[in-house]
């Protein structure tokens, strides 16, 4: 199968370029089919170091050992590669910021001028504890000169938590409703950064709209995955750089 790229619908600066993948177009085989770029998952990773030489600029991408924390490293061209952190910015144009995700909320951000971007791993621990303002605090524009773009996640409808993470979200109570059973609550994760993105006055937020979960043939989700009794599943990559 060909690759599969979701290109963000947004008003970005012409040389900001952003990709995320899907599950179609790569080598891997079952439960990891195809385009698994997890090296972290038990796939075979000669396969995956050939999925991921698939990818737009790949010899420039710098990947994140992601923790579900809230740190952010400012990256160029001289730094480690699988950093333990969960979000990621740059302006070096030899770079591309990136994040795996299966589930949680892949956020794009790049300024107006073009000229700085960064990637956010973000699920419901990254986004109690902070990972987007991190991110946004280490970048250097303003955040009303940023815009956000929020990739493929786990819908609302699919995301069941329990009391405690409810608790975890005092100020957006409202982004939960009433789950199947007694005890459990209904997450909308992308309500929720976009409410965050709004508190800190990014300019913008857009979205893909697509949910990891029921979409089967095109995404890894590790909630369907456990669901379905596997013990893993692979991981997409979404990435944003500055072409020269």
């Amino acid at each position: 199968m060909a690759l599969d790229f979701i290109i963000p619908q947004w008003p970005a600066p012409h040389n900001v370029r952003a990709f995320s993948t899907t599950r179609t177009g790569g080598l891997s085989l079952a439960p990891y089919d195809s385009l698994n770029v997890g090296a972290h998952v038990g796939d075979n990773l000669s396969t995956v170091e050939g999925n991921r030489a698939l990818l737009p600029k790949h010899q420039h991408i710098k990947w994140l050992n992601q923790v579900h924390g809230n740190a952010c490293v400012l990256i160029n061209a001289s730094s480690e590669q699988n950093q333990s952190v969960d979000a990621s910015t740059t302006a070096d144009i030899s770079v591309v910021c990136a994040i795996m995700t299966a589930d949680c909320l892949p956020i794009l951000l790049c300024n107006k001028k073009g000229n700085e971007v960064a990637a956010v791993h973000a699920g419901w621990k990254g986004l109690a504890d902070g990972v987007i303002e991190n991110c946004c605090h280490h970048m250097n524009s303003s955040a009303s000169d940023l815009m956000a773009w929020i990739g493929p996640h786990i819908s609302q409808k699919n995301f069941e938590v329990n009391e405690a993470v409810l608790n975890r979200f005092q100020q957006y109570g409202h982004c939960f409703t009433q789950g199947n059973v007694a005890g459990k609550y209904q997450a909308d994760l992308q309500q929720i950064a976009i409410e965050k993105l709004s508190r800190l006055g990014v300019c913008g937020v857009f979205t893909a709209n697509k949910c990891t979960y029921e979409h089967e043939e095109q995404f890894f989700s590790h909630r369907r995955a456990t669901h379905q009794g596997l013990s893993q599943t692979g991981r997409m990559v979404s990435g944003i750089y500055l072409q020269p």
